[in-house]
């Protein structure tokens, strides 16, 4: 690596640990204090509480990582546009491809570290975080959940849930038991599906078993549909289930298919595994893109430009995918293509960037 390599890569990994740390101190300072009130109401210590933040630290990394990376590049080119560096550099024949290289091996090493992040770190890290919100914090520890079966202990009774689809808001699986003081079984619910529909839930193909205590049998009601007060709402359910952050990709595409498998519909656990495939390479694609918006002498304004600027890109990236994220879950883009639909446009546009500025 010649000089003027090290150079940049050196000034881009300064700026880049800077703006991360900076990140993560308003994160920090945020999310703490603004759940405060929910701390002090669960009356767990403060330590705890400080815990439950810094555990949805790797999360925000990974989410923040791209979005850094590219104001880095924007900070080193336009400091180097702003002292004529670049103009030098190009009088000296060198060309803009040539500054690529620096560029594009930074991206790819922070793509392989979002990419272990995301894979090793994240899913431990945010279900220590979740374990802590939703037992410690909100109390809600008679919920079970494992992966996409749900159990909801009441009194005197267990709810268990086979699978609850995001995407539809409905459950498919459902079965609720009904117990006496002796904890003797004296009614089970079978449904094939429920839905919430105007403010209650909607069982369809319902069994209902009621114990006959005299007979000592049960009578047995089958039902299209049946109204049920299920005491939790969707969000409820929107919550308590297993996050797609909280699996690795080998474990999500396992979920996903074994969901498929049994007949559900995986399609939003697909766009979240597609998606995850596609997340680190934001990182070589901001790296493009930022070259080519300074390289080209762009800019020339100086360091709020480039700050400003950067964050309107990323923002402009962030809204796009989540917008095709949600034609993803909604059925109206495929998967693969709503994962990668934002990446493949502003992959375009940083090729087209780089080779404009040359």
């Amino acid at each position: 690596m010649n000089l003027l390599n090290r150079y940049i890569t050196f000034e881009i990994i300064k700026y880049f640990f800077a703006a991360l740390l900076s990140v993560l101190c308003i994160f920090v300072a945020i999310d703490y204090l603004g759940t405060m009130d929910e701390f002090l109401k669960a009356d767990i210590t403060l330590w705890r509480a400080l815990q439950y933040v810094l555990y949805k630290i790797p999360f925000i990394v990974t989410q923040a990582m791209p979005v850094v990376l590219l104001l880095a590049i924007l900070i080193v080119f336009g400091l180097m546009n702003k002292h004529n560096e670049l103009i030098v550099i190009n009088t000296s024949g060198i060309s803009i491809y040539a500054l690529v290289k620096p560029v594009l091996l930074v991206s790819a090493v922070a793509s392989l570290t979002l990419f272990y992040l995301a894979e090793q770190v994240v899913p431990l890290t945010m279900r220590q975080s979740n374990v802590i919100k939703y037992r410690e914090i909100r109390g809600t520890s008679n919920i079970s959940v494992k992966k996409e079966n749900i159990w909801i202990k009441g009194p005197r009774r267990i709810t268990h849930i086979k699978y609850f689809n995001p995407a539809t808001q409905a459950i498919h699986g459902f079965t609720r038991y009904f117990f006496d003081g002796q904890f003797r079984l004296v009614r089970r619910i079978d449904a094939a599906k429920g839905e919430y529909q105007k403010e209650k839930w909607t069982l369809f193909d319902v069994m209902d078993q009621r114990l006959d205590p005299d007979k000592n049998t049960y009578k047995i009601d089958l039902e299209k549909t049946v109204a049920e007060d299920l005491q939790m709402h969707p969000d409820d359910f929107q919550r308590i289930v297993q996050k797609s952050e909280e699996m690795n990709f080998e474990e999500l595409r396992d979920y996903v298919k074994k969901v498929e498998t049994e007949g559900y519909d995986a399609r939003t656990y697909r766009t979240d595994l597609y998606a995850k495939s596609a997340a680190p390479f934001v990182c070589i694609i901001m790296g493009l893109v930022g070259i080519g918006l300074t390289a080209g002498r762009r800019l020339n304004k100086g360091l709020p430009v480039s700050i400003t600027l950067g964050i309107c890109v990323g923002f402009l990236y962030w809204i796009f995918q989540s917008f095709c994220l949600s034609l993803g879950y909604a059925d109206v883009l495929p998967p693969l293509l709503a994962a990668w639909l934002a990446n493949g446009i502003f992959l375009c546009a940083g090729i087209v960037l780089v080779i404009n500025a040359e």
